[in-house]
């Protein structure tokens, strides 16, 4: 008889360092970055509290590719994944042990202003994120969004509608479209 378990890990938290990439002796991509948790609470006696938590999360794959183009410090992410714990022997001869969140899925919680300005008057510079040429397969899918991306989605509305169509002649400006 089997028993049942689960060993699931939901976090929305801000990154405390930028994700560092690197590779296996296999190739396969593997990324590291820190997360805050932050709770609050008020004490009986009216006192208010803080509290932060530390997490150390892993992106293999795909994903981990991903996490390392879209992420920098501070940013605001969802991230779901598993608790995973590791032991070791130190240089010192010493055994360590650490526990360390492996990540399926991530979304981007920062709103699409912040992604492409920063704070004001700030503009932060980031290289283009290349297109894939084709889907990657199943077994590898990793589901990665931004909350800025399904705000931005538009979905054609009906050409019945008459408000919305568009003269032949009219020309659209790129810097009219708000989004």
């Amino acid at each position: 008889m089997s028993v049942r378990s689960l060993n699931k890990v939901m976090l929305i938290g801000n990154l405390t360092r930028d994700p560092e990439l690197r590779y296996t002796p296999n190739g396969v991509a593997v990324c590291t970055f820190g997360m805050a948790t932050n709770r609050s609470w008020t004490t009986e006696a009216g006192e208010r509290k803080e509290d932060a938590e530390f997490h150390r999360i892993v992106a293999w794959s795909k994903l981990a590719e991903l996490c390392s183009q879209l992420l920098t410090k501070g940013k605001k992410v969802f991230v779901e994944g598993r608790l995973q714990t590791r032991s070791w022997q130190g240089q010192d001869g010493n055994q360590r042990q650490t526990t360390e969140i492996v990540i399926e899925d991530m979304i981007i919680l920062d709103s699409r202003r912040a992604l492409e300005g920063g704070e004001a008057g700030t503009q932060e510079t980031r290289p283009p994120v290349q297109q894939m040429s084709q889907p990657p397969a199943p077994a590898q899918t990793s589901q990665v969004s931004t909350a800025s991306e399904t705000d931005a989605a538009v979905k054609p509305k009906p050409e019945s509608t008459p408000e919305v169509a568009a003269t032949p002649n009219e020309s659209v400006d790129v810097s009219d479209i708000p989004f």
